[in-house]
């Protein structure tokens, strides 16, 4: 009779786990931005049960203050003293400050998450976007080769970066009929000399500190390409749970920050995770932070960097706020803080309109416009002061009548306001009023523009119109380099107002929030890391830096549900080495809403009920030679050698009864014999040293 094969498994369930890596890994997250504040957003990938979720596709607007406003008096611009097109070897850019005849006079192109593009766009399976800011990229990733992720974002985030990303497009198009056919001026596409004579603010925009920047920037996408964006997302309401691939439980979580702006929860086999983005604990406009759902969570990663820039006061007597159950406690002094802001831009915008002047606010955040509406609007009335309230934008008319029928994503006073028969916001009144409007313009007036980089849209008309009128006020928000963003428009006599509106959990709040959520685990800026935690500080704290990936370690074991039916016919037994106990079982694996469950068979077929018996582990020459020995068989060990395919083989040689050759491999043994009635006493004495089932 010819040869006779016995296979060993060696580490089964070892070899089980390498075949499902990618499922039973532990969390790994890697930060590829930390964004700049409200208006970039930070942007990362979570690995979590082989799944890729990306949070957000931010663009960074502020870098497009390197180049110029389409300019009212170009022609008395000579090319030479234009840094982009000629190079000026007695120019001292170091010494230089920047002026309009500095700045790159070309259409611009729009600065992206530069590492995003480092990471194969197929291999992303979902997209978060938590804000309409974080939104703003997204056509650049929906229309690369191989992406076919599931994007997730609110219904009010859809419509409004919808709208976002279509003015954006037509304040793009006045570039396009200024400077014609010819392409985008990307910093990458520029001359080394061209780049090199650039102010080292306006290279350090470009190039970034590592002068790493350069593949980030990319023309603006179309119009065509936002709609096909808007084809491929999926959106979601407040605490609207959905499944994706039968594994991960997402939903999204108010943050307060900007109507219908979230937080995301993820519920998975290998632990519940929160997602934390810039969030105000009690808004004036949007639906409240919403901790609730939060609490109690394996993993937070905590994303915030609104108040990256107040690290300083860490330095300068930095307590943490008072730790308390309520976030109501924790939000009363930001209320009170943001209300004398409001109050104090309002007198502002008034005195200037006293003295003749007008006041343009080229602010984007929907619900801090609409605050300022009514805020301004009651100063001016109180003063008795009939002044234009104007809202010019391409999409004005659709983002006032949209914030008409979104109760459910508007803050608790704002929805009874409603339900009471009164409009929810003052600027429905106002309109009928004839005291805001979208035309019939008159000075001086009051202008709301969402366009604060101050280089697209009608801001730029009005500040050539405004900027040597002293008696007229510009509001612009912290974040900007107010120097660099008004250098087109010098000499400048208008007012200057700069403000810090909250966009985010103020770092006293930071420690006092994660008490009151009670997470396992937080995965905290390395840039924060200055925050002092108590010692008592019942959860673990790691830190993540940009461009780098941090691995979380393992949250929770992975469960299966198993029937009681199928779990009564387990016959357990011993390993000899592992320590553990194990039994065979068949059925079918289903994996549902996040659950694994083990389905039995109805039906066992006969060839199933004398199924081989399956072995761990590798024999070891000594105690395979007393076994044979035992059944009347006896060998010698004649060493170790090496196969056909360079592997490592112990061979033993059986002398009496018969001869045979038994070679010992890492994963399999070979039994060679011609006599059939040898070959089964050696391989039941292989079975009898082996942990089998």
């Amino acid at each position: 009779s010819g040869p006779l094969k016995g296979h060993i498994f060696k580490g089964l369930h070892e070899k089980a786990s390498e075949g499902n890596t990618l499922w039973v890994k532990s969390p790994v997250i890697t930060c590829l931005s930390k964004g700049g504040g409200f208006h970039f957003p930070s942007c990362h990938i979570l690995n979590i049960c082989g799944f890729r979720i990306l949070f957000d596709v931010p663009l960074d607007l502020s870098a497009l203050t390197i180049f110029s406003p389409v300019p009212n008096d170009f022609d008395n611009l000579d090319e030479e003293n234009c840094c982009c097109l000629e190079s000026d070897k007695h120019r001292t850019p170091e010494k230089t400050a920047p002026n309009a005849r500095n700045l790159v006079y070309a259409e611009p192109c729009y600065k992206t998450v530069k590492n995003l593009h480092l990471w194969n766009a197929s291999f992303i399976d979902v997209v978060l976007i938590s804000s309409p800011m974080g939104m703003l990229g997204l056509p650049y990733l929906t229309r690369m080769k191989g992406f076919s992720a599931k994007i997730y974002v609110t219904e009010a985030t859809a419509k409004l970066g919808k709208l976002m990303m279509e003015d954006l497009v037509s304040s793009h198009m006045e570039y396009k009929r200024f400077y014609g056919d010819k392409e985008s001026v990307c910093p990458q596409g520029m001359k080394f000399e061209e780049l090199d004579q650039l102010l080292p603010t306006l290279k350090e925009i470009a190039l970034g500190k590592d002068g790493e920047d350069l593949g980030g920037w990319m023309p603006l996408y179309s119009a065509v390409d936002v709609n096909d964006c808007l084809q491929k997302v999926q959106t979601l309401k407040y605490l609207e749970e959905t499944c994706y691939n039968g594994t991960l439980i997402i939903k999204a979580v108010s943050s307060g920050a900007e109507i219908g702006a979230c937080n995301w929860g993820i519920n998975s086999p290998k632990g519940d995770i929160a997602f934390i983005t810039s969030s105000i604990f009690l808004s004036g406009h949007a639906m409240d932070f919403d901790y609730h759902a939060l609490k109690g969570n394996d993993l937070i990663i905590y994303s915030d960097f609104n108040f990256m820039h107040a690290m300083d006061d860490l330095d300068n007597g930095f307590n943490s706020a008072p730790v308390t159950d309520s976030i109501r406690s924790l939000a009363s002094a930001d209320i009170s803080e943001e209300r004398d802001k409001l109050a104090f831009v309002c007198s502002c915008a008034v005195d200037s309109v006293k003295n003749g002047g007008s006041v343009l606010i080229p602010i984007d955040r929907l619900g801090l416009i609409l605050q300022l509406l009514e805020e301004i609007s009651t100063a001016l009335d109180y003063s008795n002061m009939k002044v234009p309230i104007y809202f010019i934008s391409s999409v004005a008319k659709e983002l006032l009548a949209f914030t008409n029928v979104i109760p459910e994503w508007l803050c608790t006073e704002r929805q009874e306001k409603l339900f009471s028969g009164e409009p929810s916001f003052a600027h429905a009144e106002l309109i009928k009023q004839k005291k805001l409007h979208v035309m019939n313009w008159q000075e001086p007036c009051v202008v709301f523009c969402p366009n604060w980089s101050l280089r697209l849209g009608p801001v730029v008309h009005l500040l050539q119109r405004w900027c040597i009128d002293r008696n007229s006020l510009l509001v612009l928000e912290n974040g900007i380099d107010a120097q660099l963003a008004l250098s087109p428009y010098k000499p400048m006599e208008m007012k200057v107002l700069q403000c810090s509106f909250f966009s985010g959990i103020s770092l006293n709040k930071v420690q006092p929030l994660l008490k009151i959520l009670q997470p396992k685990i937080v995965a905290f800026p390395k840039d924060l890391r200055r925050i002092s935690f108590q010692e008592s500080t019942p959860f673990s704290i790691l830190h993540y830096s940009e461009n780098e990936t941090l691995a979380i370690p393992n949250l929770k074991s992975s469960e299966l549900e198993i029937p009681m039916e199928l779990a009564t016919q387990f016959h357990f037994k011993k390993l000899k080495q592992e320590h553990i106990n194990v039994t065979r079982v068949k059925g079918e694996l289903l994996v549902s809403n996040g659950k694994h469950q083990l389905i039995s068979e109805t039906k066992q077929s006969d060839q199933e009920k004398c199924r081989p018996v399956l072995c761990w582990g590798s024999p070891s020459t000594d105690t395979l030679l007393a076994a044979l020995s035992e059944r009347g068989i006896s060998g010698t060990v004649e060493g170790d050698t090496v196969d056909l395919e360079g592997e490592n083989v112990s061979v033993v040689h059986v002398h009496e009864p018969n001869r045979a050759c038994i070679k010992i491999g890492v994963a399999i043994t070979v039994v060679t014999t011609a006599d059939e009635d040898l070959a089964g006493r050696i391989s039941d004495a292989i079975y009898s040293v082996l942990d089998n089932a």
